[in-house]
């Protein structure tokens, strides 16, 4: 795991412990700033941030708080409260 890899990972669990505490802003930075540094270093995000983040507003998703999360047809489906629906199949 490279310098990049290890900043993202801890960008994400900073993002997690802001939502969890309410800084939605704080947490909104950290989401941006792990996803310039991705782009920057041409890494991917790991797939529980990618999850749990907002393309269109960058906030971090709390399900019940931020999000709605609904089951569709083998789907689940995330909706931000910006609008925004991201869909996933089953594991």
């Amino acid at each position: 795991m490279n310098i990049a890899e290890e900043r993202i990972e801890r960008l994400a669990s900073l993002a997690r412990e802001a939502a969890a505490e309410c800084h939605d802003q704080r947490a909104r930075e950290y989401v941006r700033l792990a996803r310039r540094l991705a782009e920057r270093n041409r890494v991917s995000l790991p797939t529980r941030f990618k999850r749990f983040t907002c393309d269109a507003c960058d906030s971090y998703l709390r399900p019940g708080k931020n999000a709605r999360v609904r089951l569709q047809n083998d789907h689940v489906v995330v909706t931000c409260d910006c609008g925004e629906q991201k869909r996933y199949p089953y594991e």
